[in-house]
């Protein structure tokens, strides 16, 4: 074996010697290739095989799955949030320094479990996007969407196997609640148009979500100045995510929402037989 190799073996065993030694039985939790794999094949699904097979194919009708699967999605996101509130956040956690309680107490154990669920919960999700290939919704395959389904499982891996609680969590439960209303919207969608008027929220989603990744990037800078005993690399990672993702959501919603807007004002005001500038053009029409 070639230097490099022997040590980029002996890094990985030295970090696998950090891992938390209660999750290490746990199905998907031995090493971290599974997941990795899995990830990797989503992106290719998703972005290579999956359009170019439904290319020259009419889009499938899935709304009975949909709901039933959206249904599901709403149960599993709802424990994740009462099993994260119930076994640190509304049972002593603070939202300053938290460290991972390595102990077997039960509560600890529960929370190590709630994660790991949660972890799972990642991998169940990527349905969403093979759904949108399957029914030709291209304009719903962004790179905001496939990136942020697709690492998150991989991500997750790691919280779960050297810090299965604490400080790691709060995002997670401002997740599970997110999702909650995310699947609720999706399932409502899937009903049809006699449930469009119930989901005149969409817009809200997106703000939701920015809001999320406000509160974990402040929450995740108090790592930086003071003492806590909670992995620093993971509270990077989280931050790093964190803005990532606050960027990309703010991002979308400027071109989902207000750029649409502007757009039908627009139109309105050319339907009316005037620009946006008061300057009328004839029939109504603008010209090119």
């Amino acid at each position: 074996m070639a230097e490099s190799e022997w040590r980029l073996v002996q890094a990985y065993n030295d970090l696998m010697a950090k891992a938390d030694p209660r999750t290490a039985d746990w199905p998907m939790m031995s090493s971290p290739f599974p997941s990795l794999f899995i990830c990797l094949l989503y992106f290719y699904l998703v972005t290579k095989t999956g359009p170019k097979f439904m290319e020259n194919r009419e889009p499938y009708q899935f709304r009975k799955i949909l709901v039933v699967f959206n249904i599901g999605m709403v149960g599993l996101s709802a424990y994740n949030l009462y099993e994260f509130l119930m076994s640190g956040w509304l049972a002593g956690y603070s939202l300053g320094c938290q460290p991972v309680d390595y102990s077997n107490s039960p509560q600890a154990l529960r929370m190590a479990s709630a994660c790991w669920w949660f972890y799972i919960s990642k991998f169940i999700e990527l349905f969403d996007t093979l759904f949108f290939v399957l029914r030709k919704k291209s304009n719903l395959l962004t790179f905001l969407h496939v990136f942020h389904h697709g690492i998150m499982p991989f991500s997750w891996w790691f919280a779960v196997k050297f810090a299965p609680g604490g400080f790691t969590t709060f995002h997670a439960t401002f997740n599970a609640f997110i999702h909650v209303m995310m699947y609720t919207y999706y399932g409502l969608a899937a009903l049809g148009p006699a449930f469009q008027r119930f989901i005149w929220w969409k817009k809200y989603m997106t703000k939701m979500q920015m809001t999320q990744f406000v509160a974990v990037t402040v929450h995740s800078c108090q790592l930086f100045f003071i003492d806590c005993n909670f992995p620093k690399l993971i509270a990077v990672w989280i931050l790093s995510y964190a803005v990532i993702f606050l960027f990309l959501f703010a991002n979308f919603y400027v071109q989902a929402y207000r750029k649409a807007h502007k757009s039908k004002r627009e139109d309105a005001s050319i339907a009316n037989g005037f620009t946006n500038n008061n300057q009328p053009h004839q029939n109504g029409i603008k010209k090119d």
